[in-house]
């Protein structure tokens, strides 16, 4: 058998459809068919072939003809693709009220600083169902599928101007209590809200003042609570419309504006009337008491009450017409409601990476750009800043590697105050720290938190290489004793501050020394109690300093017991087996052979570049050698 083409067998299928017009098919035989083509397009190519639609995906029908959508049949494997954008709120849909200038990307270094907030601005068109606020919470729960679950956006949305006080309420005229009722309650309304007399009579300004003094108590006015605030109202502080849209719609915050588009019709009626009546007259409310607001999910825009769910027609069926209301709003989305990644894509050229993480250090943002960022580091920083606030108020980028003696980053300031000295919290302990002139890492708060817990409160620890103290400080509140030491003498002071601001400075003495000389002296001093653990947190030379060990205790003192302790050191690889490479470094340095060490993968510091830590108890051939350190 003769297998046809593809493009012959979709054309037969098209003219087969387009000559039945008033044909009775379902969605059933045209799946068939659609099958049967599929099946032999992959008896042709031997590919799994796409569908790809012209139009929604959803068979329309009108006048009973069937509207197939187009169907190709490519020879390549291609992806199922339905929409080209994804569900929820984006910079690429809706329309903006001003528009985006594109930022000019210059290849001569040039850093770009401007950046437009308003032409972030995004405008969606949704539907609502407004409702009386008593129903809102029970319609919420129940058309929870079909309402607007956008991030950061509510799905309720309050309406200005029709709050009513509760009391109030039953002065209110309702069409069941008849026209008697209704003029007494109006009269009674109007007395309280103009103080008109029994009689009917309006009081004068000077008794109306004096009938309000009489109800004034310790509490406050009894029956008008918010004259106060009333008499003296805020003034309202101009805004440039190009910072933010000013809008008369609902549900405004410093994110969001929903705005109800009233039809043309109503437009024009209320036109015609305060054309007659006056600037002043308002038409009467369409709504008597407070409503609401149900946003309805994107794909319900703009859709009549026929088109709706069936879960939307039973609520319209259950309540009356007058008590709900479908009606077209305007989602209004600022700057400040898109997150980092999604200002950053538009800015940025395409196909850069998106630099979106950094290190927080206190008030404090760590940037590490790359070349290719460079030239945009001041825009980036700014959106940084705007999007981290109030937590973040400086952000800085690492100018080059660490190579000085002291660890300390060349750090440029980008945005934000200049100030790089802060506090931040960690394991319930606060520590001061100059970024400008101290080490710290807050990417190791967790590898610090796993070694604080191989300590217990009969240790002793040793801590060669301090920094501001976030392992040594953190170990006096568990430990008997801590000895911290760090070469940098801003970092030894830091040090000292730490220890009396969270209260252990009792509990920690802290030196000033070279790394090797701190553990000869250390454990060569008779005033120092038998150190347990030693901790030498320097992964870039750590491992240098371990031959500082021998022979430590090789000058035994009668009647003192010496205690091996466990060293924990940390190091960088960039071996294929990193553990075996850091063992090696460890036994050449100790002149050890056989010794049993605990490795563990800190973090990946670079692509092929791990952080480890290797705790193992120091041998006693070790510390008992008669060869000494190399100093």
């Amino acid at each position: 058998m003769i297998v046809q083409s593809n493009e012959f067998i979709c054309s037969n299928l098209q003219h087969f459809f387009l000559s039945m017009p008033n044909s009775d098919l379902t969605l059933e035989p045209l799946c068939q068919l659609q099958i049967m083509a599929t099946k032999y397009s992959l008896f042709r190519s031997r590919t799994l072939p796409s569908f790809t639609f012209y139009s929604p995906p959803r068979f329309r029908f009108a006048a009973k003809r069937l509207f197939v959508p187009l169907v190709s049949f490519p020879s390549t494997t291609t992806v199922l693709s339905f929409s080209t954008l994804p569900y929820g709120p984006s910079l690429q849909k809706g329309y903006s009220p001003f528009p985006l200038k594109p930022v000019k990307h210059t290849s001569s270094g040039e850093n770009i600083t401007s950046l437009d907030e308003a032409a972030f601005t995004r405008v969606f068109d949704i539907s609502a169902l407004r409702v009386p606020s008593s129903i809102c919470s029970k319609l919420e729960n129940r058309l929870r599928g079909h309402l607007l679950n956008w991030p950061r956006i509510r799905n309720i949305a309050r309406v200005p101007g029709d709050e009513i006080d509760d009391q109030l309420k039953s002065l209110l005229p309702s069409s069941g209590n008849g026209a008697e009722a209704e003029d007494e309650n109006l009269v009674a309304l109007k007395r309280r809200i103009y103080g008109k007399a029994e009689g009917g009579e309006p009081l004068d300004a000077v008794s109306y003042r004096d009938k309000l003094a009489m109800t004034f108590n310790s509490r406050g006015y009894v029956k008008f609570r918010n004259l106060a605030k009333m008499s003296r109202p805020k003034k309202k502080k101009k805004r440039d419309d190009r910072e933010k849209v000013q809008m008369k719609g609902i549900g405004k915050n410093e994110m969001a504006v929903v705005q109800v588009v009233e039809d043309e019709e109503e437009e024009s009626d209320g036109e015609e009337l305060s054309r007659l009546l006056g600037e002043d007259v308002k038409r009467p409310p369409k709504w008597r008491g407070s409503t609401r607001l149900l946003l309805l999910d994107e794909q319900l825009a703009n859709k009549s009450i026929e088109e709706l769910p069936e879960a939307i027609k039973v609520v319209f069926q259950e309540h009356d017409s007058q008590c709900m209301e479908l009606v077209k709003c305007k989602l209004t989305l600022f700057y400040d409601y898109w997150e980092l990644h999604e200002v950053l894509e538009i800015l940025l050229p395409n196909g850069m990476i998106i630099p979106s993480a950094f290190e927080a250090v206190g008030h404090i943002a760590h940037l590490n750009l790359r070349a290719e960022h460079l030239q945009y580091k001041n825009l980036i920083a700014k959106v940084v800043l705007d999007k981290n606030r109030p937590k973040i108020q400086t952000v800085v980028n690492k100018v080059e590697a660490i190579h000085n003696e002291y660890r300390t980053m060349q750090l440029e300031i980008l945005a934000g105050n200049k100030s790089l000295v802060t506090t931040l919290v960690e394991n319930g302990l606060r520590f001061h720290v100059d970024l400008a002139a101290v080490y710290w890492n807050s990417r190791l708060a967790t590898e610090r938190q796993r070694l604080l817990s191989c300590f217990t409160r009969s240790d002793v620890v040793c801590d060669v290489f301090a920094g501001v103290g976030p392992i040594a400080i953190s170990a006096a509140k568990k430990v008997k004793r801590v000895y911290a030491n760090d070469l940098n003498p801003c970092a030894v002071e830091y040090l000292e501050r730490n220890c009396v601001l969270n209260k252990l400075e009792r509990k920690i003495e802290v030196f000033n020394m070279d790394g090797r000389r701190f553990i000869e002296t250390v454990f060569a001093s008779e005033r120092t109690q038998s150190i347990t653990q030693v901790v030498m947190h320097l992964p870039k030379d750590a491992a240098e300093f371990l031959d500082a060990f021998r022979g430590i205790f090789e000058g035994n003192r009668p009647g003192k017991e010496y205690v091996l302790p466990r060293i924990h050191v940390y190091g960088f690889s960039k071996a294929q087996d990193p553990e075996f490479d850091f063992h090696e470094r460890i036994r050449t340095a100790l002149s050890e052979a056989a010794l049993d060490v605990e490795m563990h993968r800190v973090r990946a510091v670079a692509p092929g570049k791990w952080m480890l830590c290797a705790s193992f108890i120091l041998p006693e051939s070790v510390a008992y050698s008669k060869m000494g350190s190399n100093l």
